[in-house]
């Protein structure tokens, strides 16, 4: 009696155990995928967020180099509008222009810095505009070129706002230069040639500047941001 009694409480464990693992076979395979989903969209979220920062930085690089190649015609036209000399006018040194070079540790305040140097030129291309404007004929190519690179100019500085906002949400937005900027006291008409070459010339070395400092951020920051969406 003993004895079956033995059996027939093994044969109920059995049971018990065969009905376990029947529901745990199920919860584990739904469970496994899961992760398995959960893995694949992290990996979706981190190539789209990558994508994204890939694409930001690559029309903001081409607006740069375009803007890059009109200084480089605008410098041209400026020389060829100056007169006699004007090749030795850009070779003058000239203070309160603004530094080309940008600043920072991090791929921030870096950032920041080519929107900060971009603001500080846009006072000394209003400034070159009015001087040039008496120096030049009302159809002079030059007052042209000089309105469209400070557009352009413009366009850059927005864009980099946008590309600060998309690749840095949780920092401050960067707000226009508000402090007054140092421009040259009343010059004459050679210091204003002088002053013109020089502006155009420290703008140019900016842009090149910003274009290699774009290249840098599109190779650390869009990697940094597809890691760090993965872990």
């Amino acid at each position: 009696m003993q004895f079956a009694c033995d059996s027939e409480r093994r044969m109920n464990g059995h049971v018990k155990s065969m009905r376990f693992q029947q529901f745990m076979e199920p919860a584990t395979t739904l469970l496994s995928l899961l992760l398995v989903m959960a893995v694949d969209s992290t990996r979706i979220v981190a190539a789209s967020r990558n994508q994204q920062c890939g694409t930001s930085l690559q029309q903001t690089l081409k607006l740069t180099r375009l803007v890059q190649k009109e200084s480089i015609n605008l410098i041209k036209t400026y020389k060829a509008s100056q007169g006699e000399m004007s090749e030795l006018f850009c070779k003058v040194s000239v203070n309160n222009v603004p530094d080309p070079n940008i600043s920072g540790l991090e791929p921030s305040e870096r950032l920041l810095s080519i929107y900060t140097h971009l603001q500080d030129f846009f006072p000394h291309f209003k400034r070159v505009y009015e001087q040039q404007t008496d120096l030049q004929s009302p159809a002079s190519p030059l007052l042209r070129e000089l309105s469209h690179v400070s557009a352009s100019s413009r366009n850059l500085a927005a864009l980099i706002t946008s590309l600060y906002q998309s690749l840095f949400p949780n920092l401050p937005v960067p707000e226009p230069a508000g402090g007054p900027t140092t421009l040259p006291p009343p010059q004459n008409v050679f210091q204003q040639k002088v002053y013109g070459c020089v502006v155009l010339k420290t703008y140019k070395e900016l842009l090149s500047n910003v274009s290699r400092e774009l290249r840098t951020l599109k190779s650390k920051v869009c990697r940094r941001i597809q890691i760090n969406t993965l872990f």
